[in-house]
């Protein structure tokens, strides 16, 4: 039988995702705009943006370890939400490079805790049973939608001076939804738990995390480089929002829908297949973006590529880090595939783009997701049996 989430901390959940993808939807694509005002350079700005993904590499260890090890995760993500909250004041006095870079390191230090925690918690609410998985998750879509819109339309009426206090008051609401939070005390495994360690050193589960870093790795080239390519191209700056937004409100579908399709196909078939999608999308906009239909096909195609994926990852890896792990197997999948991955695949993008061109850029990337989708197979391929 299906076990919800109690009411309230179902509404938490929601909550705590609303605020912090509307934190990232606010800072991740207008922070530059801020910097710039304040008088970065380019090359500088790119040091400092960088820091969102380099942070993603240490952060989320770091503070899963900890929240595994005390078994307080609820005051874990307190504790960073409230750090992250205060050390952001800083952003409203920095004035030169050194000062914001050591605002950056502090703000990404916090905050890359809190994604793999809010998942480690809300799993263990659920019991292994991921039914309601995507209905919760879909609001931190929501949330970054909805913060990137009336975001954009709040800076143009005044300012980029606005950036940083849209983007605390933001903060302040997940700090706000981490104080509601309940512990969800993990289930009491039947044999002994393993260390992180051993598991990782386990043929399937290397291979798992090969695929996610290489699949991450691959999104770096819209992330980084889609609206400059689609501007480059003749787009308007309008027609790339919409194309963004159209691909969000894909992924919000497919959350939304996904319990019916993994009981359907299941984990390993949809992953899969988010894989080889992939390998379509990025050849989609690499060779055929000039054509608006090919483009609009692609850009619905991010239902695959990131929201199946992503739920089909995070199912994947309740065989190895459930129960007392999962803050320390999400912190991992954050940190191997969005921190290294995108960290790696942005540098080797931005050399793809400066060598061979913009539409390089996604051929590069479907190669990527096919190499992806190899790893994918070989980690099926050697799960031991019953397993």
């Amino acid at each position: 039988m299906s076990q919800r989430p109690w009411p309230e901390q179902a509404f938490n959940f929601g909550f705590f995702f609303f605020a912090y993808y509307g934190f990232i939807g606010i800072f991740s694509p207008y922070a530059s705009l801020f910097f710039a005002h304040r008088g970065m350079t380019a090359p500088q700005i790119g040091v400092l943006m960088s820091l969102m993904q380099v942070m993603r590499i240490f952060g989320p260890n770091l503070w899963g370890w900890v929240a595994d090890h005390t078994r307080r995760r609820v005051g874990v993500l307190r504790l960073t939400a409230l750090a992250a909250t205060v050390v952001f004041s800083g952003m409203f006095f920095g004035q030169t490079f050194a000062q914001f870079f050591l605002v950056m390191v502090a703000i990404n230090t916090f905050t890359s805790a809190q994604g793999p925690l809010s998942e480690a918690l809300m799993l263990s609410a659920m019991r292994g049973d991921l039914t309601y998985y995507g209905r919760l998750r879909l609001w931190g879509s929501i949330g970054f939608i909805a913060a990137v819109t009336i975001g954009g339309e709040l800076l143009d009426w005044r300012g980029v001076e606005l950036v940083p206090w849209m983007a605390w008051v933001m903060l302040a609401l997940v700090l706000l939804a981490a104080l509601r939070m309940r512990e969800s005390a993990p289930a009491e495994p039947g044999h002994a738990v393993p260390s992180v360690l051993a598991i990782l050193r386990q043929r399937d589960v290397l291979a798992f995390f090969a695929s996610c870093f290489l699949m991450i790795a691959a999104h770096a080239s819209l992330y980084v480089f889609l609206s400059l390519y689609l501007a480059q191209i003749g787009y308007s700056k309008t027609m790339i929002g919409l194309l963004w937004s159209l691909g969000v409100v894909a992924e919000i579908g497919f959350f939304y829908y996904q319990a019916p399709l993994f009981r359907r196909f299941g984990v390993r078939m949809l992953l899969l297949a988010s894989l080889a999608i992939a390998v379509v999308r990025f050849l989609i906009i690499g060779l055929e973006a000039q054509s608006l239909g090919w483009l609009l096909l692609a850009q619905v195609l991010h239902a695959a590529t990131f929201g199946t994926h992503h739920s089909a990852s995070v199912m994947r890896m309740q065989r190895w880090f459930s129960g007392p792990l999962q803050a320390s197997g999400q912190a991992l999948y954050i940190s191997i595939s969005y921190g290294l991955g995108g960290t790696v695949g942005g540098l080797l993008m931005s050399l793809c783009w400066d060598r061979f061109g913009a539409a390089a850029v996604f051929i590069a990337a479907a190669l990527m997701a096919l190499l992806g989708l190899a790893a994918a197979v070989l980690s099926f391929r050697w799960q031991p049996a019953g397993r």
